[in-house]
């Protein structure tokens, strides 16, 4: 059922005021070939909606969206070393992370809390405390926007870069993602000295440590570094961060020794955006009913009432200003809709 003039605000984890000219849900592949061949459909711009959790409305849409409600997870096929694991993409993101670490699959634990829908997972290459989804990437399967069929797209056909993926260049608006399935270790691989994982971990006292230990570190850093979308308004990390050369890394270095960097290749080097941000005073800045989160400064957030608009001109205020302090160009992570 197509429904119209739909609010979006309870679908997006900004919490900010938008509306749908259409809407409708589909929950099976035939359901969603059917919309696909439905004139209101064919007829205006589409957005695939999962979780809302990437995604910033500047101002209502005026197409249709289509909510991706696909369930189900399955291990579909196991050798000597990994479980491939099957998940449809509507399903949430952190409870399939769960669901791994309670059936022992590892290779997903750094990516626990995480927000959105698994089907976002590849599009954006989500990643955090040094592990990414084209690390424990096996296939996914997509529906074709105008003629319905289905492919699988191997790892390398994903063409991974850092938050990105063939799904939002190359091939952007033209696959709707209907499953993903991953390769995850018989035998764990802890990853532990990104960020503060082994820190939290000496806190916890926990000797032979497992992925699930992993997994409530990583939950108990988020969780004290980010709001929950559920009581205030944001999309996670809304800047990506910038990959530069040494020489421009050098000459931020000059006016601030502590510059933190980690190394790309030979001639680049990848700069914390949040500490660009911070170090330009716009950690905690209160704007009223928005503003930058006062503990990461990645973040931005709605406090309740604040419009995308007023969200996104915030961004853009930041990306100017961090320009002119530092010559570094940010780019948003979060993706504009509107």
């Amino acid at each position: 059922m197509i429904t119209e003039y739909q609010s979006l605000k309870s679908y997006n984890t900004f919490g900010v005021p938008a509306q749908a000219r259409y809407f409708t849900t589909f929950s099976t592949a035939e359901e969603l070939r059917d919309l696909l061949n439905h004139a209101i459909v064919k007829n205006n711009p589409r957005l695939i909606l999962g979780g809302g959790s990437n995604m910033l409305f500047v101002r209502n849409f005026d197409g249709i969206v289509l909510k991706n409600e696909l369930k189900g997870i399955e291990k579909v096929h196991e050798d000597e070393h990994h479980y491939y694991v099957k998940s449809a993409a509507g399903e949430i993101w952190h409870e399939l992370v769960m669901h791994c670490i309670q059936n022992n699959y590892a290779g997903m634990e750094n990516l626990a809390l995480i927000p959105g829908c698994v089907g976002a997972s590849p599009m954006q290459n989500i990643g955090a405390y040094g592990v990414e989804i084209k690390d424990i990437f096996h296939s996914l399967e997509a529906m074709h926007v105008h003629d319905g069929t289905v492919r699988t797209f191997s790892l390398e056909e994903c063409n991974f870069g850092y938050r990105e993926s063939i799904f939002k260049r190359a091939e952007k608006d033209n696959w709707v993602i209907l499953s993903v399935t991953y390769r995850l270790n018989k035998r764990a691989v802890l990853h532990t000295s990104y960020g503060a994982i082994e820190e939290q971990l000496d806190k916890m006292h926990r000797d032979n440590i497992t992925i699930k230990d992993v997994a409530q570190a990583v939950i108990a850093i988020r969780s004290s570094k980010l709001p929950d979308p559920k009581v205030t308004g944001n999309a996670g990390s809304f800047f990506k961060n910038p990959v530069v050369p040494i020489e421009v890394y050098k000459a931020i270095q000059t006016h601030h020794n502590n510059a933190p960097c980690f190394p790309i290749d030979e001639t680049n080097v990848k700069v914390p955006a949040g500490w660009l941000i911070e170090q330009a005073g716009w950690k905690g800045k209160n704007l009223g009913n928005y503003g930058v989160h006062d503990k990461q400064a990645l973040v931005l957030v709605n406090y309740g009432g604040a419009t995308g608009e007023q969200i996104y001109a915030l961004s853009t205020s930041i990306i100017s200003d961090i320009k002119a302090k530092f010559g570094i160009e940010l780019e948003r992570e979060v993706n504009m809709i509107g």
